[in-house]
């Protein structure tokens, strides 16, 4: 049985799921990375409270610290457990059912966001307040690695081109979050009660993610995919025993001649290794991991800190970071994930991808470079902020389609009846990328 011989991906309903899941999977977290002002704004508040009232000169330190290490801190608390948990998702997938995994994970989420949202309430000292927010990170983040890992995986069953929705939902789910911040600074909605709503916008996007998944079993088009594999090898093993009734035993020698066509002899219960499924796709791993490296090591942790040259009592000031960092990478980068629905430049046997990855270290230096405050070392050599605008439209376009293309072709150079277990694998490497980039952030606003 073909692909042409299964049913079609009726109004694109498959295709619209998956891009909801996707955008579910990143929404919680970009509206906390998005809304880095109104954290850092209540610890700075805390502490010109502190200091009004002549409290220890060390107290206020310690406020300053946490204000100025707040994105570095967000980073390495959301990136740190998308990993370990991305680790743990990648052997246990086979074990728990993907339903639980994607559903349970999706709820979870939605609680810890909706937690958060009421907290905004809650009157607290910088310190717990501090504490409680990265806690509410390391929680979503955790059950996001599962939902991403699963969604990866369940997606690699699919043809190709399915991966990529998952990766533009998750892209848009930046330029969501970014516009209802923008949003929230025009109307003067700068309280801290005004962000309840702001945060709870997450939670009915959340609903929908798992109304959505729901809805993909009933549909024909993902019920032939999610079997088709065990179809086929039913099929084939039918057509082997009578094959091996009027072939001698030694002529099969593991292997069938089918019109040409060498065809491997495998067991659909058999189940290969992590190993041997990551010797396959080492290099689309290694590479997707390369693209988040460069990417978390400068965004937030730096790209956020760039001031503009026009000054902060310009109404510009206001808007420059959630629109030049924020709304333009996730723009771009959305864009760049899209671009692998038209077409898949370079292939997925092109040493060509890992090059194009490698030289994105470039974009390090250059944000470095740029007018990021408090400095120490470097000099700021792009003032401007149209060198931060240009470095920003490139190093964010190159993360999305660069990202893209190694998530697509990752579970294409492995058997059908290995692809989910690719998708967590590559999901996994993706998150290690995440990690590491959270963790030379430190580094980086160091040297800076």
């Amino acid at each position: 049985m073909t692909a042409r011989d299964g049913p079609q991906d009726r109004y694109k309903a498959v295709w619209l799921i998956f891009f909801i899941l996707g955008l579910g999977t990143l929404l919680p977290w970009n509206f906390f990375m998005t809304a880095r002002e109104y954290f850092i704004g209540r610890l700075a508040d805390a502490e010109n409270i502190s200091q009004v009232s002549n409290q220890s000169t060390g107290a206020a330190l310690s406020h300053s610290y946490l204000q100025s290490m707040f994105d570095n801190f967000m980073t390495l608390c959301a990136m740190v457990p998308l990993l370990v948990f991305t680790c743990l998702n990648s052997f246990i997938h086979q074990r728990i059912p993907q339903q639980i995994r994607i559903l349970g994970s999706l709820v979870a989420i939605g609680l810890v966001f909706l937690i958060t949202a009421v907290m905004v309430k809650v009157a607290m000292e910088p310190l717990p307040f501090f504490v409680f927010t990265m806690i509410s990170i390391v929680f979503i983040n955790s059950f996001g690695a599962i939902l991403q890992s699963s969604l990866f995986g369940l997606a690699g069953l699919l043809p190709a081109n399915y991966t990529a929705p998952i990766m533009s939902g998750q892209g848009l789910a930046g330029i969501f979050a970014a516009l209802a911040m923008i949003f929230s600074i025009a109307i003067g909605a700068q309280q801290p009660e005004s962000f309840i709503g702001y945060f709870t916008t997450a939670c009915g996007a959340i609903l929908l993610a798992i109304l959505s998944y729901i809805l993909l079993p009933r549909t024909d088009f993902f019920r032939y995919y999610s079997m088709k594999d065990k179809t086929e090898y039913h099929v084939y093993n039918a057509e082997l025993e009578t094959k091996r009734d009027l072939i001698k035993k030694d002529e099969l020698n593991g292997m069938e001649q089918n019109n040409s066509k060498i065809i491997p002899v495998h067991s659909p219960d058999e189940k290969s290794s992590v190993i041997s499924i990551f010797k396959k796709l080492w290099l689309m791993a290694v590479s997707v991991c390369a693209v988040f490296t460069v990417t978390i090591g400068v965004f937030p942790a730096i790209t956020a800190k760039v001031h503009t040259s026009l000054g902060e009592e310009n109404e510009w000031g206001l808007y420059f970071i959630p629109v030049s960092c924020f709304l333009m990478f996730n723009v771009f980068d959305w864009a760049g994930r899209s671009l692998t629905a038209l077409f898949t430049w370079p292939g997925k046997d092109s040493y060509l991808l890992p090059l194009l990855v490698f030289l994105r270290v470039v974009f390090i230096p250059l944000f470095m470079l740029c007018n990021v405050q408090p400095r120490n070392y470097l000099p700021v050599i792009f003032s401007h902020d149209a060198w931060y605008i240009i470095f920003m439209i490139f190093f964010s376009i190159s993360n999305g389609y660069l990202a893209s293309l190694c998530m697509c072709f990752g579970p294409k150079k492995v058997l059908a009846h290995e692809a989910e277990t690719a998708g967590a694998v590559m999901a996994f490497f993706l998150a290690l990328g995440l990690a590491l980039g959270a963790a030379i952030s430190f580094l980086f606003q160091i040297l800076v």
